[in-house]
């Protein structure tokens, strides 16, 4: 029987990523781009809006000509005119003199200042009562007030939201670069594992980790190829990840990583060209038998058959691992909430341990209540929120305590 290699921390774990290099880059259009990573830093070529624009409907003037006005003593101001709405301002406005305008308009030359609608009062067709004094700037944005040229907006690395679209839009892109989405080949192994429309017979099970894992790559940015199951053939799993390293930046082989003599994941690393392992085991529980090697460009993960433990080794390791080649310079997607633990909580030692919780409402703050259950339950997956860490050097968490929750 196989012994463990000398398991090594999270963080040692999580180390090994930046030896593997990042995905290419491709321009796709505007409206494809929600959620891609930004390939390089987004600097403004513009000044916008480009032009002095009113933030209120009222009329523009120089501010000067409102100093000292009030409702017991307006000044007298001439209406030279409109400007419409999405034209050049070409009028010149002096001392003394206002332009109709409405929200986003373009300031004339020589206004400086836009008095609201409801501080003026029409004398007559040309002739205005200003009843508050404006000062130069009043209701107005600079022509780059929001941005100016040369500015660096988004940095590279950065994951696109709706508001960055949208600021993309305003300065006239069409396309943008984002890095490609890293490309995950899933393969599920066991004799025991069958296909989800299949009705199992005694001893086997559906296979949940597939469904379980694609769904969590294609969150974290990447794209998944389905490799199916394999039974505990060698040769045969060979056969699958060999076709597969060609067109996959990752191979995840869920199930096959432990000790046990059918175990055969450890023997497909060796058995593939050009295969390094870099570790086997790591201090966390759950998700003891992880295992990742490089192989050729490619990256292999093995992770744990059990359901829980797969999926908490992919959240702690295997999703930053992916932002990290998919270029993002931080990591997204997950969300922590602080809450009270509602009972003791148990743990050794030398290993980090995970523990699933549901979050209820307390009458002062949020309560972490944790959800018992072997790595194997799916059901304790659905029924928890998140899970909270306990340190590697700490033994257990005190009912009363201030965790944090890593929503799922």
């Amino acid at each position: 029987m196989r012994e463990f290699f000398q398991v090594v921390t999270r963080e040692q774990a999580s180390s090994h990523a930046s030896s593997f290099q990042r995905v290419g880059t491709e321009k796709v259009p505007l409206g494809d781009a929600l959620g891609r990573v930004l390939a390089a830093d987004l600097v403004s070529d513009i000044d916008l809006p480009g032009f002095r624009r009113s933030t209120m409907d009222g009329f523009t003037i120089q501010a000067a000509s409102s100093f000292g006005s009030s409702d017991s003593s307006p000044a007298l101001v001439e209406v030279r005119g409109t400007i419409e709405m999405g034209a050049e301002a070409r009028m010149s406005i002096e001392r003394g003199q206002a332009a109709r305008i409405l929200t986003g308009g373009m300031l004339p030359p020589g206004a400086d200042s836009v008095v609201m609608i409801e501080h003026a009062e029409a004398l007559d067709d040309s002739t205005i009562e200003v009843t508050r004094s404006v000062f130069p700037g009043q209701n107005v944005i600079e022509a780059d007030e929001d941005i100016a040229r040369g500015e660096t907006l988004i940095v590279g690395g950065s994951r696109l939201r709706p508001q960055d679209l949208g600021l993309l839009a305003a300065l006239g892109c069409e396309q943008v670069e984002v890095f490609q989405k890293p490309v995950v080949a899933i393969l599920s192994t066991g004799d025991e594992i069958v296909a989800v429309g299949c009705k199992p017979s005694c001893g086997q099970i559906r296979d949940v980790n597939s469904l379980t894992l694609s769904a969590m790559v294609t969150e974290a940015g990447g794209r998944t190829v389905m490799l199916g199951i394999v039974g505990d053939d060698l040769n045969k799993m060979t056969q699958v990840t060999t076709k597969a390293l060609a067109e996959s930046d990752v191979i995840m082989v869920s199930g096959g990583s432990s000790v046990g003599s059918r175990d055969l994941t450890l023997d497909l690393i060796e058995a593939l060209p050009d295969s390094r392992l870099l570790f086997h085991g790591v201090a966390i529980r759950s998700g003891k038998p992880t295992i990742l090697a490089a192989v050729g460009v490619s990256a292999f993960w093995g992770l744990p058959g059990h359901v829980a433990s797969a999926m908490v080794v992919f959240r702690v390791l295997v999703r930053p691992f992916l932002e990290h080649i998919g270029g993002a310079h931080t990591p997204g997607g997950e969300l922590r909430v602080p809450a009270r633990l509602t009972r003791n909580i148990a743990s050794a030692p030398g290993r980090q341990d995970y523990i699933r919780v549901k979050l209820e409402e307390g009458d002062t703050e949020m309560l972490a209540v944790p959800v018992p259950g072997k790595s194997g339950l799916i059901r304790t997956m659905v029924t928890a929120d998140g899970v909270i860490e306990i340190d590697i050097n700490t033994e257990g968490l005190d009912a009363g305590s201030l965790v944090w929750v890593r929503l799922w």
